[in-house]
């Protein structure tokens, strides 16, 4: 449990200042693409800042010269397979300058993978090269590891030995499998309190961790750490504005990397991850800011956030980005039990109808053109499900799916950024699994910072109409502060919403069993979160029965 009497950052990160510019992964023309956006052609152009090779190759920097510990940003995995896992780390021996303290020189750093606690029964080694271009992250794709294992893994450069991490490898494809065990969490706002439920999280008994978007925010964290209120040692000045650089963006990440409860969420489960908004900017929708600026502004600012994510997330290099593209949308399966269709429902979409702000359904809204896929993804998703042999299909994505009506009156308001704007597009996904007989659909979903669980229904607007999955929202793990039970619209939300089963405003994450016959949610909830320390409860259990879709309470 994180001590109830902290009141700075970890004594090992206290920021030191440090004012000289990045200089690694600096931009320049490499890749040219082409937009059209409201009928004009934008061209821009972005480099992939990839490390140098032959004669003028990055020089490489001995490890005995670094002097501080360089894994002051922990450990993690993910997306793992039935045979390989991604293993991940970042040295920065002084996470809060630009350049985490390593100049642009290369570090080599050896890995291990082993069967125990105390790796005396190794099963992988080698070694590999933390690259400046990169942030001077790490990842090892572990190959030839038995489907269905536990295993613990660390990273050593110089005299520095890295926290060790607990991981697993899927079961083998199609495998009977009895159960899986997951977690889901959301939106953590650093500014917004303690990580108590990232700590809870990592004592928790599952397989597998969904990150639904939301793992940092760009907006300015002051000196104190927002509601952290910090006293003893201030934040650097460097996060008090908008990130909106790569260097910002880095450092933002090496800030909410410093929590040692999210280090040790990581260190604990593997994670299979997914931005929403705020890893960029909000609302953001495709190449479009919230501020509707010139695209040619805008994807500048998301190469450098999509760049970031990749480099301190356990991603694959399937998942690098190409200057402001990155293919994040991917299937994963466990045994035969799940398959997950992990969506991407920002980088693709079209621009919300009617503003960013509720409103009532409209021709706008229903165009029957309007995406929040792209026709690529969605196309992937049908066929995806058309080819599924899975007992339950889980779609990890980041907005309500499941109409959410903000009043009582007879045309009501709904979000217009969720896929209440975009409701031609979701009648296309509700027809596409009905279609491939998905009879066993589970949606998880984050954003709204509050915890929900839905019926899907076949037609929202028909209370008698079938049901034909779930959707359970896990609520934030900070964002909105101190949470309550009831909120002021809960009364509201519940009559306008009669296939809404479950709402609950407090902090927390969604823990999911999976099995051959039902799948079991447990709403995990802290009380508060501006003060470090708080126990973890279940607010809910529901069921639901395979072949049988709708909730009853557990």
């Amino acid at each position: 449990m994180a001590p109830s009497g902290r009141t700075g950052p970890p004594s090992d990160l206290v920021p030191t200042p440090h004012d000289a510019e990045l200089r690694a992964a600096a931009r320049h023309p490499a890749r040219r693409r082409f937009l059209t956006v409201t009928a004009a052609a934008a061209a821009l152009a972005f480099t992939t800042s990839l490390p140098a090779r032959g004669a003028f190759a990055t020089p490489r920097l001995a490890a005995a010269r670094i002097t501080r510990d360089p894994f002051t940003l922990g450990v993690a995995s993910g997306d793992p397979l039935p045979g390989s896992v991604l293993i991940w780390t970042r040295l920065a021996p002084a996470p809060f300058e630009p350049d985490g303290g390593l100049g642009q020189q290369q570090v080599e750093v050896s890995w291990e993978v082993a069967a125990d606690e105390s790796f005396s029964l190794l099963v992988q080694r080698g070694t590999a090269l933390a690259h400046p271009e990169y942030g001077h992250s790490v990842r090892v794709d572990v190959q030839g590891l038995t489907p269905g294992g536990h295993y613990y893994y660390r990273f050593r450069t110089g005299t520095w030995i890295s926290p060790a991490g607990r991981t697993r490898t899927a079961p083998p494809a199609g495998a009977d499998t009895a159960s899986l065990r997951l977690a889901a969490v959301a939106c953590q706002a650093y500014h917004d309190g303690y990580y108590t439920a990232h700590r809870h999280l990592a004592q928790e008994d599952v397989d597998v961790v969904f990150h639904l978007g939301d793992y940092l925010y760009e907006y300015a964290v002051d000196s104190a750490g927002g509601a952290r209120g910090y006293t003893e040692v201030a934040l650097p000045t460097v996060f008090d504005r908008e990130a909106t650089t790569l260097a910002d963006y880095r450092m933002r990440y090496a800030l909410y990397k410093s929590d040692p409860d999210l280090r040790a969420a990581h260190a604990a489960h593997p994670f299979v991850v997914t931005w929403d908004d705020h890893e960029t900017e909000n609302n953001y929708a495709g190449a479009i800011d919230e501020n509707d600026s010139d695209p040619a502004l805008f994807l500048p600012r998301r190469a450098a956030a999509y760049r970031a994510y990749w480099e301190n997330q356990p991603l694959r290099a399937d998942q690098l980005p190409k200057g402001p593209d990155a293919r994040l949308f991917r299937r994963l399966h466990w045994g035969g039990l799940a398959q997950f269709d992990v969506l991407d429902t920002r980088q693709y979409r079209s621009d919300q109808a009617y503003g960013d702000a509720p409103h009532v359904p409209g021709p706008e809204s229903d165009d029957p053109a309007r995406t929040l896929t792209g026709d690529a993804q969605e196309r992937w998703l049908l066929d995806g499900w058309g080819t599924s042999t899975a007992l339950w299909n889980v779609m990890p994505q980041q907005v309500c799916f499941s109409q959410r009506r903000l009043d009582l009156n007879a045309e009501a308001k709904v979000s217009m950024d969720a896929w209440d704007g975009y409701r031609a597009g979701r009648g296309r996904l509700v027809a596409g699994a009905k279609a491939a007989g998905v009879a066993n659909w589970l949606v998880l979903t984050g954003d709204v910072h509050v915890a929900y669980a839905f019926d899907i229904k076949d037609d929202f607007d028909d209370p008698g109409s079938a049901v034909l999955g779930t959707e359970l929202t896990c609520t934030s793990v900070t964002s909105g502060g101190d949470g309550v039970e009831h909120p002021a619209n809960w009364d509201t939300y519940l009559r306008a919403n009669p296939h809404l089963r479950f709402y609950d405003g407090r902090r927390g994450y969604v823990r999911v069993e999976l099995g051959r016959e039902n799948a079991r949610a447990d709403y995990r909830i802290v009380p508060v979160v501006t003060t470090p320390g708080a126990p973890v409860s279940t607010a809910a259990s529901f069921v639901t029965e395979v072949g049988s879709p709708g909730l009853t309470p557990a």
